[in-house]
């Protein structure tokens, strides 16, 4: 006698059916976990002090802030630019070489040594995050995907939601999501902004569900848009929030400028394995 096999749940990126989650941050307590988060801008082509992000942790919500002391990130490669980031993995080549992560500017060199991580590094699920963002026009904040990169093609970006402050609107905003391949010849350029009926400014959910056929983005649960490609390989996740300073200084009480997170969620197939997680990262750990 033939068994009746499982019944198993289609997947939905919505109601998680299909998925089990694994990486469950609602940033509880006065402390970030740095057992899930590396609290640094893909450091090694900057500095420890320059690359640090600016946070706080307090009340069930992660501030990702910009200061008025705050130097910029690395004025050879990007300027006057200044951010606050976090990301859940790092990997980097030996000092004065150009092997790292996003190394996308070429004179990017790596700066100082710094030990290889992987804290979450997913490969396929869904990403959920709940924030709010801000309508400085000389800001952008921002969660995306990109490859852990040990293979230099591995490099593709995945970006969930991308917010620039000047694109934010009482009724409605732009934002931006997509993917951008980099040095990954198996994918093409396919990234656009999204005019959504929101305020940014007030909390809502992004998501995105990665399979090995495409990349789908929710908002609130309202599916934007899909693409029928996929990056095969793991990625870390990056959270963040620039400043574009301009020729106008601002004076100290503009700031700080506050990127806030209610939530960062990762989900795996019900059938697959554990991603590659560090520490504390996996739920019920």
């Amino acid at each position: 006698m033939t068994a009746t096999p499982a019944h198993r749940p289609v997947p939905d990126p919505v109601t998680k059916a299909g998925y089990v989650i694994e990486f469950d941050e609602d940033f509880t307590g006065e402390q970030l976990d740095t057992a899930r988060w590396i609290p640094y801008y893909l450091p090694q082509w900057s500095t420890r002090a320059a690359a640090a992000a600016r946070h706080r942790v307090s009340g069930g919500n992660l501030s990702l802030r910009i200061e008025s002391d705050q130097p910029p990130w690395a004025p050879a490669l990007d300027g006057p630019m200044r951010v606050s980031s976090l990301q859940t993995g790092l990997f980097s080549g030996p000092v004065g070489s150009d092997i790292g992560q996003h190394g996308t500017h070429p004179a990017a060199r790596v700066s100082q040594a710094w030990e290889n991580r992987r804290l979450y590094t997913p490969h396929y699920g869904v990403v959920e995050m709940r924030a709010r963002a801000i309508a400085d026009p000389r800001c952008m904040v921002a969660l995306w995907m990109i490859g852990y990169e040990e293979v230099p093609e591995q490099s593709a970006e995945i970006c969930i939601a991308e917010i620039f402050g000047r694109d934010v609107k009482l009724d409605s905003t732009a934002i931006g999501m997509g993917i951008h391949p980099f040095d990954d010849p198996a994918l093409h350029d396919d990234f656009a902004q999204v005019e959504v009926p929101i305020d940014a400014c007030r909390f809502h959910t992004y998501t995105m569900e990665w399979t090995p056929e495409r990349v789908s983005f929710f908002i609130d649960g309202h599916h934007q848009r899909s693409l029928r490609q996929s990056p095969n390989y793991p990625m870390q996740l990056m959270l963040n929030i620039y400043e574009f300073p301009d020729d106008c200084r601002e004076p100290a009480t503009a700031y700080p400028k506050e990127f806030i997170v209610e939530y960062v969620r990762g989900y795996r197939p019900a059938d697959l394995p554990t991603s590659h997680l560090r520490g504390s990262a996996a739920a019920g750990d």
